[in-house]
């Protein structure tokens, strides 16, 4: 098994490599047949390896590759960690990276840099891998680092582009305060622990060990492991785009729309997700940790939420929808339910990658037109995409039978079955957030592919399906957006698919109230409709039907009545303006005041020009002694001798 883990691993990057280097020798069809063809046999041996796990009776494995360091007692190696939670993330990272790799065939194919385009992917991929197979905290923070600098380049991609060089700076630098963080972590996790290595930590947990204490001042300390906690999950915060970390995300739709699938279902944002539930047994220490990841998840699912209602990109729609789902997913983390977490993470990149490559379809179709309210009837003109399109939209909003509503009916359960103290505030936060989730995904798909055709008659005249390359992959994404659920769910909740992977204290256990309920998906279909969320959900799709078919109008006399709130949020809640005009300002300008105080006035003018000046001084004052008058030697002479023998007489009598 390990030379086909290292194949998983390595080919991405050795077709990244060939298409990077090699690309304009190799030309654009070798480039994409290479990384396609080394993302197809990855994603292919995922596969062979999930089945071996479910039905073949494989078992988790930990393998050191090789030692690369060893300082004192710590050593620093690189292995691979393979069980049921490793296995479940390259199977989504791979299928989902190819299904982009094949789209970008078709999406990019007039793009002069086709090349490198494959290549970002494919070192994005393995970036991913590598961060999920890891086996130790170093590698982990590898691949964390690769992921992030991948993705800075990937929405940079078009780097003539103004609005694109702001994105990947603000999404590189915004990581960074994360980034930090997750340092803090590390190091607490090697401060209490003594390794970096997951297996001994872990061993440590479950046998005991003994936490310490971080003095903040003379009358409070901090838990070693909450401080760790913590840490680890703002590392997490900034990966998958929590608040208030969470601006970058939306700004990520400047790069092309397959790396905007890419990022957005199987790659960067689910990072932190796959961590804190890679890290369970640590988390479950803290109950001030997970009260913590209860609120930041609960308040990005809902105000995020909020966002994707008044926003008119189509590719924004669906990035803020990103947002809300991803503090879904970190709800169930701060629940306890981290299983149910890694369940939504699963259907979501497939129905989220479905959803953003069918934005990608229609914005070929429009010439490049992002804004729904110029679209309007795509049905007649896109049948494929139309019909992938509402099948990505209903599993987005939960409806019974489809992926989405088993993973997001289980979130909500699970919060709901949580004693924590912030739990009661996560579950009305992640209700209230099926409403809006249902208002936004289907106001854009009502206003995108039905009313009144809006488009100018010359893309009226060109509108027409997407080619097979583009429409292919989204028939792919749409069949495990309707169907996976159906055999994973009742596993997954039950705990029986994880297995050790996954540590969950007894006092915080919340799925065994639910696991008798998903014994059987169809009854908890046909249940879904005496839940007050199918009816939230059915509420929201009708409240879009009727302001956007019915009375269109309505609309605009709303966002007059509520133009205070629309401001709001039309301005993302002002989290630009304040760290772009105060925090980022406010650095600068204290920058500027401590080089005009510290390094132009103290260093350069006191310090450096300061003793020249000194020196030049005294030497204008010592040159006017050389005269060259011999009588003025004499005397400096004379005057000299006299003082030396004054010293010494003085000195006698003193002695």
């Amino acid at each position: 098994m390990q030379n086909q883990l290292l194949a998983i691993m390595l080919l991405p990057l050795a077709a990244s490599v060939v298409a990077g280097l090699g690309g304009n020798f190799i030309g654009r069809a070798w480039s994409h047949r290479i990384t396609i063809a080394s993302v197809a046999v990855a994603c292919g041996l995922s596969i062979n390896i999930a089945l071996g796990f479910a039905f073949g009776g494989l078992e988790a494995a930990n393998i050191t590759l090789y030692n690369w360091a060893t300082l004192g007692g710590l050593k620093l190696q690189v292995g691979l960690l393979i069980d049921s939670l490793t296995v479940t993330m390259m199977t989504v990272v791979t299928f989902v990276s190819l299904m982009v790799h094949v789209y970008t065939i078709g999406y990019m194919k007039d793009d002069p840099g086709y090349q490198r385009f494959f290549s970002y992917i494919s070192l994005f991929t393995f970036a991913m891998l590598t961060l999920v197979m890891s086996n130790n905290f170093l590698q982990l923070f590898f691949g964390w680092e690769a992921v992030g600098l991948v993705s800075y380049l990937l929405i940079g991609f078009w780097y003539k582009k103004p609005t694109a060089i702001f994105a990947n700076l603000k999404a590189f630098l915004v990581n960074r305060v994360g980034d930090f963080g997750f340092l803090l972590g590390i190091a607490g996790v090697y401060m209490i622990f003594g390794t970096l290595d997951y297996a001994p930590v872990f061993q440590q947990v479950v046998q005991g060990f003994q936490d310490i204490d971080i003095p903040v001042s003379e009358t409070m300390v901090w838990s070693g492991i909450t401080f760790t906690c913590i840490g680890l999950f703002i590392g997490a915060m900034g990966k998958s785009a929590q608040v208030p970390l969470h601006v970058w995300l939306p700004d990520s739709m400047e790069g092309p729309t397959p790396i905007s699938a890419l990022i957005h279902a199987a790659t960067m944002v689910t990072a932190g997700v796959f961590m804190v539930a890679r890290m369970s047994p640590l988390f479950e220490l803290s109950e001030v940790a997970l009260n913590v990841i209860l609120v930041i998840g609960a308040t990005t699912a809902l105000f995020m939420g909020f966002l994707g209602v008044i926003q008119n990109d189509i590719k924004r729609v669906v990035a803020y929808s990103t947002l809300s789902q991803l503090g879904y997913m970190v709800v169930a983390l701060g629940a306890s339910a981290y299983s149910v977490g890694i369940f939504h993470l699963a259907t979501h990149a497939f129905f989220k990658a479905l959803l953003f490559l069918a934005a990608g379809s229609v914005i070929i179709a429009m010439h490049h037109e992002q804004d729904i309210r110029k679209m309007g009837n795509l049905r007649k003109y896109m049948p494929i995409t139309y019909i992938t399109s509402l099948i990505g939209s209903l599993a987005l909003i939960g409806t019974p039978f489809f992926s989405g509503f088993y993973s997001k009916e289980a979130i909500i359960e699970a919060v709901h079955h949580s004693r924590l103290a912030a739990a009661d505030y996560a579950y009305y936060a992640v209700l209230i957030g099926v409403f809006f989730t249902a208002l936004y995904s289907f106001r854009m798909f009502f206003l995108v592919f039905h009313t009144e055709e809006r488009m100018d008659k010359h893309t009226r005249s060109h509108l027409r399906e997407s080619p097979a390359v583009v429409w292919l992959p989204l028939v792919l994404l749409a069949i495990p957006s309707v169907i996976v659920s159906w055999f994973i769910a009742t596993p997954i909740v039950s705990g029986s698919f994880f297995g050790d992977a996954i540590f969950v204290a007894k006092e915080h256990d919340v799925l065994s109230p639910m696991v008798e309920g998903y014994q059987n998906v169809w009854g908890l279909g046909l249940h879904a409709v005496q839940t007050l969320p199918f009816w939230l959900a059915a509420s929201g799709v009708f409240v879009a039907y009727w302001f956007t078919v019915v009375k269109p109008g309505w609309r605009s006399v709303v966002d007059k009545k509520l133009s205070l709130v629309n401001g709001v949020l039309r301005n993302n809640y002002y989290f630009d303006k304040m760290y772009i005009d105060y925090f980022s300002a406010g650095s600068v300008g204290l920058g500027k005041k401590l080089w005009q105080w510290i390094d132009a006035g103290l260093i350069d003018s006191w310090i450096v020009n300061g003793s020249a000046k000194t020196v030049a001084a005294i030497s204008g004052q010592v040159r006017k002694i050389q005269s060259g008058y011999l009588y003025h030697y004499v005397l400096v002479m004379v005057v000299g001798l006299l003082a030396f023998l004054g010293w010494v007489y003085w000195h006698a009598l003193a002695g």
